[in-house]
């Protein structure tokens, strides 16, 4: 019994073992390719269980995801003939297997240098055909479609691979030409803070001129109308005196000179010399003699 089960137990390890290697599992997200004595014989093996011969077959399975390739930041030259410095991401994946093994051997590291050769000549060409602002902003999405379809009728038949999109990161310039170039950049802020300056003193003075003109005018006119309505006025009031004094004379007269006197006479200090029979005191001499 226990010769049996040892036997059994033996069997059950060889069959276990002759399963594990003669039976493997390619995954959905894997990409895998067939070697007979070293020779590819199944360039793309489907996702699943499959068997192979120990010893004769063998299995190289990559990643089919897409994966990310970080280039290092690399010196363009644009067409106004300066120097930037552009950092750059690639997004990537195995296309062709067959021809991704024969140009790469199934290396992730190879496929990234190999890539990263060509997108660093496509990116040279591409830079060397725009100037500075198009590079920066006004050309750079179609600068990265424009290479990525450019690059795809490369990678796809000599390396196997689909370059699924570029992208620059951030572009900059050399460090030895970051100070002239900010200077350059503070004189001209500088230069048109002093134009708008200019401007604005030009646009105060002509506001502030035609306000003093505008108070002066206003001024004028309100002196004008003043007049006018005080000479109304007098007219006004000199019409109603006439027309009073004129019912009495001799009680204008009368009024006028106690006005007079009290004008005259106003302080105790006052002091006044002039003949007593002076016309001025013709009321109060008759007020005198009335009394007597």
């Amino acid at each position: 019994m226990k010769n049996s089960t040892l036997f059994t137990l033996v069997g059950l390890s060889l069959v276990l073992i002759i399963a594990y290697n003669c039976l493997y599992v390619v995954r959905e997200i894997d990409r895998a390719v067939l070697l007979t004595f070293g020779e590819v014989t199944n360039f793309d093996v489907t996702p699943g269980l499959h068997y192979k011969i120990p010893g004769v077959h063998t299995v190289r399975k990559f990643d089919g995801r897409i994966q990310t390739l970080d280039a290092p930041t690399q010196s363009y030259l644009t067409a106004e003939k300066e120097y930037l410095e552009v950092d750059s991401y690639a997004k990537w994946r195995v296309y062709n297997v067959a021809d991704y093994y024969r140009s790469t051997s199934g290396d992730e590291n190879t496929a990234n240098n190999l890539l990263a050769q060509r997108i660093n000549t496509g990116l040279r060409n591409q830079f060397g055909e725009r100037t500075v602002h198009e590079v920066v902003s006004g050309e750079r999405d179609s600068l990265m479609t424009e290479l990525t379809t450019n690059l795809n009728l490369i990678t796809q038949d000599e390396l196997g691979i689909q370059v699924v999109d570029i992208r620059v990161k951030k572009i900059d310039l050399p460090q030895n030409v970051s100070q002239s170039v900010y200077q350059r950049m503070n004189t001209e802020r500088q230069e048109e803070a002093q134009e708008l300056r200019s401007t604005g003193r030009e646009m105060q003075e002509g506001i502030e001129a035609n306000a003093d003109r505008q108070r002066v005018v206003l001024q004028a006119e309100a002196y004008r109308d003043a007049q006018l309505i005080r000479g109304e006025g007098d007219a006004e009031a000199a019409a109603i005196y006439a027309s009073a004094f004129n019912k009495d004379p001799e009680f204008y007269e009368f009024t006028r000179s106690l006005n007079a006197y009290i004008s005259t006479f106003n302080d105790s200090s006052d002091v006044m010399i002039v003949s007593p029979d002076s016309e001025f005191f013709r009321y109060l001499t008759k007020s005198i003699q009335t009394e007597e």
